[in-house]
Parts: structure tokens; sequence; C-alpha cells
């Protein structure tokens, strides 16, 4: 009986740990895994927001729902909204709710044609109207009650955690699922007659494995640096490329916690704001080719009203085209990083590793899944530039580098097709193939009409009194679950508490 195969994971933080916890519970002790963390090299944690795969994630895993809120300092995140996007209006600040939770259907009707045809300048907010996780995420109210069981809710949700907490939750329950933990640092890639690696040196001795996977961050040391897979970048198409980040504590204890990450445009990008448990996490992500640090600087202190010590981020939008070469596989950074608009970084770790777990070869040549793998990956990378780039090239407002995105041809050609069709027709789920996308049609759809953007309405629907009835109890709801559901700090504090 062959013996079986062997995986050494290099780097850790949020993208290592969650890969070698993820493989750990899917390949089980027939896999050896191994991972060599550097104890000098930090997390970066320039997202601190998830989508709500996460979830799954970490029910996966076997994290319960409290030890992780607790430990991670996490709270509870119910969608973002967007401040400032477009230009003020009537002296009135443009804003707009991106929610987790799917338009409302009935009996396999949309009712957004409906809201279609209502006139534009009296009609509520999209999200407002088909949806009531707007109203209780505008109270600060949480998307569940206590005791409602782990990663389960009325409405759905994902969270914002603190990272450094997050990659120690991680790293816990991979060597509880029998991952071995190294500790050392990478000094060389030594590579075969065939390209492949051979082996890695480390300040420990040398160290050889079935399957090499790159998680070391934006420096690529095995992917990009030894075996030089090719970046494809996309800053033609995206812009912000630098992020100042820091974080403050509450003003008071007690402190509402918003649900939701606030995203507030600025003259040359957007700045994140998100609730943790203890503090809040803020970045003012830019485009240096628009504004430079010092005047970057100036709009973070502008926005927090007084001056803080910033942490300076700089990347480059874009993947590696060849993700997986020979016996070697990237993860996160190395692997690729768009804007953390959406909360897109863990969402492509997830995306990793579930493929990875899902076609790793047991037997034959370890190599076998990365023409698909790297395809898949490239498909998702690419789609969810479409996706972000939405968020900018439908804005109206003047400054130089909002003109820049609403130029069509720093759009994908695919975007540019799609948006010509959602003038006579709201975004469908047939606009997407499900295994290269990490957004559902109706995430377009809240972005799309947040933005103010007009669909020419079908003929007049039918039924339209009976989906009157339906935007009312829809807005009756909304108002029930506000009073129902507990503000999100009290939900947070039962669970961190051991309460819930």
């Amino acid at each position: 009986m062959s013996r079986g195969r062997r995986i050494l994971i290099v780097g850790g933080g949020t993208a290592g740990w969650l890969t070698a916890a993820y493989l750990a519970r899917a390949l089980g002790p027939a896999v050896a895994i191994s991972l060599l963390e550097a104890a000098e090299i930090g997390i970066i944690g320039v997202g601190e927001g998830t989508f709500p795969t996460i979830r799954d994630t970490l029910r996966f895993l076997g994290i319960e729902e409290a030890a992780f809120v607790r430990e991670a300092s996490a709270t509870f995140k119910q969608g973002v909204r967007f401040i400032g996007w477009q230009p003020d209006t009537d002296g009135r600040s443009h804003s707009y709710f991106h929610p987790f939770e799917p338009p409302f259907f009935t009996e396999g009707a949309s009712l957004i044609p409906h809201w279609l045809s209502q006139a534009p300048g009296t009609r509520r907010a999209f999200a407002e109207t088909v949806t009531i996780q707007n109203r209780v995420a505008e109270a600060r109210r949480a998307p569940k009650q206590p005791g409602e069981g782990d990663y389960a809710g009325p409405l759905n949700y994902a969270f914002h955690f603190d990272a450094t907490r997050l990659a120690r939750i991680l790293a816990d329950r991979a060597r509880q699922l029998g991952v071995e933990h190294l500790s050392g640092r990478l000094t060389e890639v030594v590579l075969d007659a065939r390209g492949d690696i051979a082996r890695i040196d480390t300040d420990g001795g040398p160290l050889t494995a079935d399957l090499f996977i790159d998680c070391t961050g934006f420096r690529a040391e095995l992917i990009g640096k030894a075996l030089g897979s090719p970046f494809h970048s996309v800053a033609d198409q995206l812009f912000t490329d630098r992020a100042l980040t820091c974080k403050l504590p509450y003003d008071r204890p007690d402190a509402p916690i918003e649900s939701y990450t606030l995203a507030t445009a600025h003259e040359a990008g957007w700045i994140w704001d998100i609730g943790l448990a203890e503090g809040r996490g803020i970045g003012c992500v830019y485009s240096s080719r628009h504004v430079d640090d010092a005047r970057a600087a100036a709009i973070l202190t502008d926005y927090l009203g007084a001056e803080v010590s910033a942490r300076k981020l700089a990347f480059e939008p874009g993947w590696r085209e060849r993700p997986w070469i020979g016996n070697c596989v990237a993860v996160g950074l190395a692997g690729g990083f768009l804007e953390p608009l959406e909360s897109t970084g863990v969402v492509m770790i997830e995306a990793a590793v579930g493929m990875i777990a899902e076609l790793f070869p047991h037997h034959g040549l370890i190599d076998l899944p990365a023409p698909r793998f790297n395809a898949l990956m490239a498909a998702r990378y690419a789609n969810i530039v479409t996706f972000l780039k939405l968020h900018y090239c439908l804005s109206r407002r003047p400054e130089p580098f909002w003109r820049d995105n609403a130029d069509p041809a720093t759009s994908p050609e695919r975007l540019r097709a799609l948006l010509a069709q959602w003038r006579y027709r709201p975004p469908s789920r047939f606009d997407f193939l499900l295994d290269t996308e990490s957004f559902a049609f109706f995430n377009y759809q809240y972005i799309l009409y947040g933005m103010g953007f007009e669909t020419e309405p079908a003929p007049a629907p039918a039924n339209a009194a009976e989906a009157e009835r339906l935007f009312a109890r829809i807005q009756a709801f909304g108002e029930q679950a506000s009073r129902d559901l507990p503000p999100h700090r009290v939900l947070v504090e039962q669970l961190a508490g051991g309460r819930g």
C-alpha cells in the first residue's frame, strides 16, 4: 500500500491557516499536511469583512459560532452601505444599501418589474422595497435571535472580524485536525529538472512535499519568484492601488455597532468603516495615479475628524495567470488580489481551497487538476472585476478618478455588454454561470439600482395591486423585525459571553 500524499503550506495568516484547516478536514488523515510559518512576518489584514459563504466554511471546520464571535472580536455583517458614490442631490448625500438577503419572491414571480414600473422620483429605494434587511440593519439590529443555532437565522449574514485573531482561531483548529506547525523562514526554493519544486530550504533545514501551497502573500515566493507565473494586471480597470488603515476604539463601551460595512466615497476612492466588538477598523482606499499619499492621509484625517497613525499598504489589482504550476498552487494574495471592496479576498481563498479539496488527486500526477483550477480561478477573478467595476462606472461624480472610471474604455467588455442589455431588463440568473461567480444576479441588482441606473420598464405588469400589497407587507415585516430582533451589540455580547 502506497503512502499518503504530503502537502506543505508555506505561509500562515488567514490564507495559510484556512487552507490548512480546510484541507485537513476535507482530506482526512490519509494526507499529511504541514504549514511553515515565519514568526517575524506579520498578517497584512487588508480586509476585515466576509461574504455569507464564510458561515458554511466555519461550520464545515467545526468552529462554534459563539467561540468565533468571542475569539475573533467578530460582529455580524448584513451588507454594505454606500455613501457618496453619486453626487449630492438637493443637499442630501447619496446613499444606498447592498443587503445580503435576496429580493422577496412569490410563487416564482419577481417584484422587480413592479418596482421598475413606479415613477423613479417617488418610489422607495430598491433595497428598502424588496427586502426587510435594509430596515433591520439601519435599526442596528442583529440578523438573528439568541439560541437560533450556529450560523442560522432568518436573515442572511456574514461577519466582520479581527484578521490577526481569526488566523489564531484557524491555526488552533488546524492543529486539532492534525496539521503540523513548523516555525521557520524560507531561504531558497530548489527546482528539479522538470521545473517542479524539488524542495524548499529553510533556516531549519530542507522540506519536501508532493504538493506545495504558496500562501506567502504579495511576495509570491513560490508561484511568482521561483516558478515565474505571469501576473495579469487589471490596473487599467480597477484604479485603486493603495490603502491607509487604522483601528480606533469606541468612545464608550456600550456604543452601538453597525451591522454593515460603511463604504464612503471620496475624490479618488473610498473609505471602509467596520464595526468590530472592541473598536472600528477603518481604511482609506485610493488611486495613487489620482492623489498622492499626503492627500490620501488628509482625506482620512478629514473623515475621522482627527489625525491618526495609519499603516500604508500598496497593491496591484490582478491575479496569477497560472496559479497552479506543476506541484505548486497559490492561494490568497500569492494567487491574486482585487481591491477590498465587497470582501472578495476571503471569498477567493474559500473558492481556491474548496476546489483543491474537491479536485485533489490522491494518485497519479499531482498537477492533473491544474488546467481546470487555473481556468476556473481566472474566470472568477475576471467576473469579480466586472462586479467591482459596476460600483464605479455608473458614478456621475465630477472628480478625475470618477470620470476615468465612467469612461467605457476602462470597463470590461462583458460589463459593457451586460449594461446594454440591462437598459431593457433587470439582471437575471441566466446572465451568470454559478461555478465561476462569487456574486448572484441580485447582488448586481442592488448595486445597479442603488446607483440610479434606469431600466426601461416592461409593459404594465399583471397583478399590480397584489404587488402593492406585497410591498406593504415587506415594509410591515421590516418594521416588526426591527422591533423583535435584538440590538446588534446585545447579541454580540451575549455570544461572546457564552449566553447565546
